[in-house]
């Protein structure tokens, strides 16, 4: 069991899993949500309410604002007391809709009750329209829209289906939480995303530090008896999770440089975005809530949270006793992945996973020496990418080398960082200029473009 893993890099952190043993709990309804319109890849969604409208749990609040994004509901029941700009996680402002919660009446039409629904709608078409009506998006950390990444541009074909249960960041439990509680739904997700993408083969990948949720997953299969489902046990190794790790590890493909992982016939949803499939389809159930995980050594309650889209983040560590007073750092994720809560009045969103409470011992970075170019951010890099010539092109801001170099398939995990003896900030610096050859790509195609429309127009 476990002997699946990618070919390439990756590294073996403790997998600090302290809230394994805590149950997926509700957390009671906040005064007041503040629900982002920006929040998943693509264009913000457009507000389609105005200050004073009464609003239920599941009703539509922002459509999409083109192609790549997706519908926003709101999340509780009450009145829009606001609609404007607000500091998201990272500080940035971002237009919010505020609700001041009253009751929590549900739209109509949505099945809020446990009974599980098995038959699948026979209609792949009408299946896709309720993923976008529902908002769904990827939770595992990207929330790009689904119902996109449902649709392959036309020369594309899905060859296999892949469910990633990894959740290999260390400290987060939220998805192992979900496959143990709510496995039966997850696999019936699965199965829509199988037919829709012509029933293709369907591969649930799990971490072999997650033995339970193994088990439970092949049992459900069986129950259920959907065919070509099947559980894959994966090593435990660090980003197992990664898109593309995780196609090379079912599959023993690679997705070359800029592709899309349909490319190589793959497409890959997050556990609790299956979950989110078989709500939107079974239940009429749009995202309006989703699972948290609280953690850290220093924390003095663990626990995985089922939290609104919206609530503030204050709101869910008062809930849990306030933050500790050896606390030196929030992030909102993981410790490899995740980034540091710059405000903590911000909202969770769609895609809030967990909060990370970390000691100034945890994040203290040792002094920075000078390279010594050992190699090993380079074996790591699971990528197959130099993280040490990247980290010079990068301080020199050389954006041509950096491309010429692969510096935008970077998936910014870490594992140069963790590596590194000199201890030197590869990712941070490495970030920066990925962020700046993107633009300068996004730049091009845009100049490329305008440049074929004029000569259209001519």
């Amino acid at each position: 069991m476990g002997k699946h893993t990618f070919s390439i890099g990756g590294v073996h952190p403790h997998d600090s899993k302290i809230s394994r043993g805590c149950a997926i709990e509700p957390l009671p309804l906040a005064p007041v949500v503040y629900i982002s319109v920006a929040q998943h890849i693509g264009a913000p969604s457009v507000p389609c309410v105005q200050v004073g409208d009464k609003v239920k749990v599941g009703q539509v609040i922002a459509e999409p604002g083109g192609f790549v994004s997706a519908f926003i509901h709101s999340s509780v029941s009450g009145t829009v007391k606001s609609i404007g700009p607000r500091a998201d996680l990272a500080g940035r402002p971002a237009t919010h809709i505020e609700i001041e919660v009253e009751g929590d009446e549900w739209l109509e039409g949505i099945d809020t009750g446990d009974t599980l629904v098995t038959k699948i709608p026979e209609d792949n078409k009408a299946i896709i329209e309720k993923i976008r009506q529902g908002g769904v998006v990827g939770l595992g950390g990207a929330t790009f829209p689904t119902h996109v990444k449902l649709s392959p541009p036309p020369g594309s074909k899905c060859e296999r289906v892949i469910i990633n249960g990894c959740e290999c960041e260390p400290y987060l439990t939220s998805d192992f939480r979900t496959l143990l509680e709510k496995g039966e739904q997850v696999v019936v997700g699965a199965a829509i995303l199988k037919q829709v993408m012509g029933n293709v083969p369907c591969t649930v990948a799990i971490e072999e530090n997650k033995p339970e949720a193994i088990a439970h997953i092949k049992e459900v299969i069986a129950r259920l008896g959907y065919e070509g489902i099947e559980v894959m046990p994966m090593k435990m190794r660090y980003p197992q999770g990664g898109e593309k790790q995780l196609i090379d590890a079912v599959m023993h493909r690679q997705v070359g440089s800029g592709a899309l992982p349909i490319s190589v016939g793959a497409v890959v949803q997050n556990v609790a975005t299956a979950l989110a499939v078989y709500d939107a389809v079974q239940k009429n159930k749009p995202i309006v809530d989703n699972s948290v995980t609280v953690t850290g050594e220093c924390f003095p309650r663990q626990a995985n949270l089922l939290v609104r889209v919206g609530t503030p983040l204050r709101y869910i560590v008062d809930y849990l006793g306030g933050v500790p007073a050896d606390a030196a750092k929030i992030i909102s994720g993981g410790p490899m992945m995740g980034r540091a809560v710059a405000n903590l009045d911000a909202a969770t969103v769609k895609g809030t996973g967990a909060l990370l409470f970390l000691t100034a011992a945890q994040t203290r970075r040792a002094p920075e020496s000078h390279c010594i170019r050992c190699g090993k951010c380079a074996d790591a890099c699971p990528m197959g990418l130099e993280p040490f010539l990247l980290n010079k092109l990068s301080r020199n801001m050389d954006l041509e080398a950096l491309e010429a170099n692969a510096a935008q398939d970077c998936i910014e995990c870490g594992c140069c960082l963790y590596s590194c003896p000199a201890h030197i900030p590869l990712l941070d610096i490495i970030r920066q200029g990925k962020g700046a050859v993107l633009g300068a790509i996004r730049a091009r195609a845009a100049a490329a473009k305008a440049a074929a429309e004029a000569a259209k127009n001519n």
